[in-house]
C-alpha cells in the first residue's frame, strides 16, 4: 500500500446497476435533505439550506456557477452537490478535537480513507506536528503565528516560500493574503486555476483579451443553439440545468460533445417545478456526438470546414462578415489555413461520421445565438490552450461574441476561483496591478513571476522552497504525480493548512506541520465591529455578498481574513504600514482597499450590498477586446494524435456523483450506475475482450512518461459506453498516474483528462 495515496483496498461490495436517464428530481431532493439532515440537526440543516444562494444568505461552497439575477427559488435554489457540500460544513454532530489527535497517530490516520478522514468533523483548534513527533497536538493561535513567523524570517530569500490558495476563499481573504505575501517579497502563489482553468485563461486573454466567460446568466435562455463540451453539469454544476432547461422551453437546440454519455446531458427534471415532478422532466441534448479523448480540435476544425462550404454557397448568410472585419484579425489566414486539413482525416479523429458533424453544422448554420460552454474535458490536455482557442475561432466566423444569447462560457467548477484570481492571487501579476497596489499601499512589490503550482512543487522537491502554506484545499490530492508531490512536501522544513476539515494533505507534511482551523461559509462572522460579510465572483463575473447564517460548531474558529491578518503582523511587524486589525474588525475597510486597486470594484461597499450584487467591467461582452491591437483574434491551431500502441488506452480523470473536487462525500456514483465503490475503471467492452479481461477483474493501471512508470493498483474492470481506446477513472485516486512533467502547453495545465496507460492483472 503507497503510504502517500488512499489506501488501495477495495470495499468488496462493488454493485453496478443502470446508468440514470434522468438527473434532479425527487431522488435528488431526498439525497439532499438526507445529506444535510444527518449529521447536523433539523433547525441547523434547514437554516443552512434555505439561505444558500439567497441573495441575503450566503454563496454556495461547491461551484461558481452564477445565481439568477432576478428572482430565485425559496424552494431549492441549490443542486444536490450544494447540499452535500453544505452539509459537510455546517456538521455539528462531530468535530475532529485534539482527542482525535491523541487517539490517531499520522501513520494511523493515513491508513484511513478520504472519506473516513471528511467524516470525523470540522476541526476546533490549532494543531502542530512538531519535528519527530508521531501526534499532532494543540497549540495556541499565537504560538502558532509565531512560529511561522519565525520560519518565514529564517528564509534566505521570500521566494523560499510558497502559499497555494484554494478557490473557496472570499474576495476580502484572497486580496488580504496577497497583499501579504507580496509584502514578504514574493509572487509565490500557485492556485488551484493552475490546475482546471488557467488553459482557459491563457487562450481567451490571447485570442479576445480577458480569460473570463462573454457571457450573462439570461444570455442561455436567450439562445438558439448551446454547445457543451467536456463537462458534466449533471454532478459538476447541477444548477446549470435549469437555465439550460429554460433554453429548450424557448426553442433552443443543444449539442453536447464528451467521451461519456452523462446523465446531466440528457434529461432534467427540475425540482422546483411542479410540471417536472408531476410529468417528467425536459430532454435536453438534441444531438449527442460521443468524441474520442481529447479529439475535440478535429471536431471543431471539422466543423469549420464545413461552415466555410456553406458559407462560400451563400455567401454572408453563415459568417458574420460585417463582424469579422469591424472587431477580428486573422480571418484571411485562419480560412487559408483549413485548406491544410483534410476533412475526412478530421471526422476520423474524433471518431464521428460526417454526417453527425454536418448535423451539428446545420444546427448553427444560420443563428448567431450560439453559445459554447466546457470545463476540465478540454482544458486538461497538452493542446488545451490551442484547443479553446479553435472554440473562440468558431464563434468568432459566426459573430458570436457580444450579442445576446452568443459568447464563451467556460464553467468554473470552485466557488470562487474566478474571484481569486481578480483580488490578485497570480503567480503572474499584471504591472498595472502591482502599480496600484505601490500606489495605494506605499510598497515595491515583486517584479518576478512566481511559481504556479506545477513549478511550486518542483521547487520543494528540489530544495528551492522549504515553506508551504495553503489557504484552504487538499494539495497533496489535488495535485499530479502524488507521489511525487508528497516527496516534495515532505522536503519542506514547514508546511502549513487553513483548513475546516481533515483531509489527506495534513499527514503529508514537512518537518513541522501546522493546522489552522477556520470559519466556513456557512458560519457567522462576528468582529469586533459587529457581523462580517464576505464576496464573492461568479464563473459570470458577478460580484455578490454571502452572509454565514449558522453560528460556529465552537468558539476557537478564526476567520480566514483573521488569520491572514495576525500572519502578516506576526511576520512583517514594521516593514509594513497597514493597520491588519482595522481591516479585520471591519470589512468594509477591505473592500474600500480592493475599490482602490482592482478595476471594476470602484464603490465596492455600496454595488455589492445591492441584492444580486454587480456584473464587473467585461470588454468581450460589449466587443471590447483588449488584445495588442484591440481585435479579437483568428488563431491557427493543429489537432493532436494518440497514436496508441497495441494494449494501450487513454485514460480521463472524472469526478463520481458523491465528490466535491477530492472532497469524498460517498462511495456512490448512482448517475452512472456504480454503488458502494470508488476504485473503478470505465472501459469500453471491446477493449475489456482484447485485453482478455473480464468484468469486475481487478486490475493494475500503469503509465509510462520519460522512462519511467507510475502505478495506481487495484481497481475493477466496468463495461461502459465509452469510445474504444478510451477509459476513465475517479481522481484523486488516479493522480498517481499523471507524471509531473506532462502539462499543457502555454498553460502548465496537469494532463489529467489524457494519460496513455496500461491494464493489467493486479498483483497479489
Amino acid at each position: 500500500m503507497a503510504q502517500n495515496t488512499p489506501p488501495e483496498t477495495l470495499t468488496g461490495n462493488l454493485d453496478v446497476k443502470e446508468p440514470y436517464d434522468e438527473a434532479a428530481g425527487l431522488k435528488a431532493v431526498v439525497e439532499s435533505f438526507r445529506h444535510t439532515l444527518r449529521g447536523t440537526g433539523v433547525g441547523r440543516g434547514w437554516k443552512a439550506l434555505v439561505n444558500l444562494n439567497q441573495k441575503d444568505g450566503y454563496d454556495c461552497p461547491s461551484c461558481a456557477w452564477p445565481d439568477p439575477d432576478g428572482h430565485r427559488s425559496v424552494i431549492a435554489e441549490y443542486c444536490e452537490s450544494g447540499a452535500k457540500a453544505v452539509a459537510d460544513e455546517v456538521m455539528t454532530k462531530h468535530t475532529a478535537s485534539p482527542v482525535l489527535f491523541q487517539r490517531y497517530s499520522v501513520a494511523d490516520l493515513l491508513q484511513k480513507t478520504d472519506l473516513w478522514l471528511g467524516q470525523q468533523g470540522r476541526l476546533t483548534q490549532p494543531l502542530v506536528l512538531r519535528s519527530g513527533a508521531t501526534n499532532y497536538e494543540p497549540i495556541s493561535w499565537e504560538d502558532a503565528f509565531q512560529l511561522i513567523a519565525n520560519q518565514l524570517k529564517a528564509l534566505d530569500s521570500p521566494d523560499e516560500a510558497i502559499f497555494y490558495t484554494s478557490g473557496r476563499t472570499s474576495n476580502e481573504a484572497a486580496f488580504l493574503y496577497q497583499l501579504f505575501v507580496r509584502q514578504f517579497g514574493t509572487n509565490n502563489m500557485p492556485d488551484c486555476s493552475n490546475m482546471c482553468h488557467e488553459s482557459t485563461s491563457v487562450a481567451l486573454a490571447e485570442s479576445i483579451g480577458l480569460g473570463k466567460a462573454s457571457v450573462k446568466y439570461d444570455d442561455y435562455e436567450k439562445a438558439d443553439v448551446i454547445m457543451i463540451m467536456g463537462q458534466n453539469p449533471g454532478t459538476n454544476a447541477p444548477r446549470m440545468m435549469t437555465p439550460l432547461e429554460a433554453a429548450k422551453r424557448n426553442g433552443a437546440k443543444i449539442i453536447a460533445v464528451n467521451p461519456l454519455h452523462e446523465t446531466g446531458l440528457l434529461r432534467f427534471k427540475d425540482p422546483q417545478s411542479p410540471r417536472d415532478m408531476l410529468f417528467g422532466g425536459e430532454k435536453l441534448t438534441d444531438l449527442f456526438l460521443q468524441v474520442r479523448i481529447n479529439s475535440d480540435m478535429a471536431f471543431l476544425k471539422a466543423m469549420c470546414k464545413l461552415l466555410l462550404a456553406e458559407e462560400q454557397k451563400t455567401p454572408g448568410k453563415v459568417f458574420d462578415q460585417s463582424f469579422i472585419q469591424t472587431y477580428t484579425s486573422g480571418y484571411k489566414e485562419f480560412i487559408k489555413s483549413l485548406d491544410k486539413f483534410d476533412l475526412s482525416d478530421l471526422v476520423a479523429q474524433c471518431g464521428l461520421t460526417i454526417e453527425q458533424i454536418q448535423e451539428a453544422v446545420d444546427l448553427i448554420r444560420y443563428t448567431r445565438k450560439f453559445i459554447i460552454c466546457w470545463a476540465m474535458g478540454l482544458t486538461q490536455h497538452r493542446n488545451a490552450v490551442s484547443t479553446i482557442n479553435e472554440i473562440i475561432n468558431l464563434l468568432l466566423l459566426k459573430g458570436s461574441i457580444g450579442i445576446e444569447g452568443g459568447g464563451a462560457s467556460p464553467i468554473r467548477g470552485h466557488s470562487n476561483v474566478q474571484g481569486d484570481r481578480t483580488m490578485g492571487i497570480w503567480e503572474k501579476p499584471k504591472p498595472e496591478f502591482l502599480d496600484a497596489l505601490k500606489k495605494v499601499f506605499k510598497f515595491e512589490p515583486p517584479r518576478e513571476n512566481g511559481y504556479d503550482t506545477v513549478k511550486a512543487v518542483k521547487a520543494m522537491h528540489e530544495g528551492k522552497a522549504k515553506v508551504f502554506f495553503a489557504l484552504g484545499g487538499n494539495f497533496a490530492m489535488a495535485v499530479s504525480d502524488t507521489n511525487y508531490t508528497a516527496e516534495a512536501l515532505k522536503k519542506c522544513t514547514l508546511t502549513v493548512h487553513v483548513s475546516t476539515k481533515l483531509n489527506r494533505s495534513h499527514l503529508i507534511h514537512g518537518e513541522t506541520a501546522l493546522i489552522l482551523p477556520c470559519l466556513g461559509r456557512t458560519d457567522r462572522d462576528i468582529q469586533a465591529t459587529g457581523e462580517q460579510f464576505v464576496s464573492c465572483e461568479s464563473t459570470t463575473g458577478v460580484v455578490a455578498q454571502s452572509h454565514g447564517v449558522v453560528d460556529p460548531v465552537v468558539d476557537t474558529l478564526k476567520s480566514e481574513v483573521a488569520i491572514i491578518a495576525e500572519l502578516a503582523k506576526a511576520t512583517l511587524n514594521e516593514k509594513s504600514t497597514v493597520d491588519w486589525d482595522s481591516l479585520v474588525a471591519n470589512y468594509d475597510r477591505i473592500r474600500d482597499l480592493i475599490g482602490q486597486v482592482v478595476p471594476g470594484h470602484e464603490h465596492y461597499n455600496e454595488k455589492v450590498r445591492k441584492p444580486g450584487g454587480f456584473y464587473i467591467p467585461n470588454g468581450p461582452r460589449v466587443r471590447e477586446f483588449k488584445t495588442k491591437d484591440g481585435k479579437a483574434h483568428f488563431t491557427i491551431n493543429t489537432p493532436s494524435h494518440h497514436d496508441l500502441q497495441t494494449g494501450e488506452l487513454l485514460l480521463m480523470t472524472i469526478r463520481s456523483h458523491d465528490q466535491f473536487n477530492t472532497t469524498i462525500y460517498g462511495n456512490d456514483d448512482r448517475y452512472r450506475g456504480i454503488y458502494n465503490e470508488r476504485r473503478v475503471v470505465f472501459m469500453h467492452r471491446d477493449d475489456i475482450a482484447n485485453l482478455k479481461l473480464q468484468e469486475k477483474q481487478v486490475v493494475d493501471l500503469h503509465s509510462k512518461y520519460d522512462g519511467k512508470q507510475r502505478t495506481a493498483h487495484r481497481f475493477m474492470v466496468i463495461s461502459y459506453d465509452i469510445p474504444r481506446g478510451c477509459c476513465a477513472a475517479y481522481f484523486p485516486e488516479t493522480n498517481v498516474l499523471v507524471p509531473i512533467d506532462s502539462i499543457a502547453e502555454k498553460s502548465s495545465t496537469p494532463t489529467s483528462k489524457s494519460i496513455v496507460i496500461t491494464v493489467t492483472p493486479a498483483e497479489n
